[in-house]
């Protein structure tokens, strides 16, 4: 299980500095930024893949994606009324939440979200 990078620091804030073309022309040509790193894991990869049929491999959109800082690594499957898997899918998703038995249309939805480490979404 990789975990990231800047879990192992002792540092509790990482100042970085980021260049913004909007101040570049101002004085100040740096915008400061803070990140506490016990509420951003910092760079995290998560699974992809947008379809991927119950006892299949992944058909559609397979790959890595990396979450921002207001993404989650997710795991989505649907479910047939009578509770049989019908669809998996895995990305990055922003504003994620976990969710049980979602009603959409003839369909269950379930959400799981993670961020804590790489591929955190491969066995929700």
């Amino acid at each position: 299980m990789n975990k990231p990078l800047l879990l192992g620091l002792p540092i509790l804030l990482c100042y970085i500095r980021v260049l913004s073309g909007s101040l570049a022309e101002s004085e100040h040509p740096y915008q400061e930024v803070f990140v506490d790193e016990d509420h951003y894991p910092g760079i995290v990869q998560c699974r992809m893949c947008h379809l991927k049929f119950p006892g299949e491999k992944c058909s559609r959109g397979r790959g890595i994606c990396t979450i921002t800082r207001e993404e989650s690594c997710t795991t989505g499957r649907i479910f047939k009324r009578d509770g049989t898997p019908w669809l998996t899918f895995m990305g990055c998703l922003k504003s994620c939440a976990n969710v049980d038995k979602i009603k959409w249309s003839v369909y269950l939805v379930d959400f799981r979200c993670c961020r804590g480490y790489d591929f955190c979404n491969e066995f929700l």
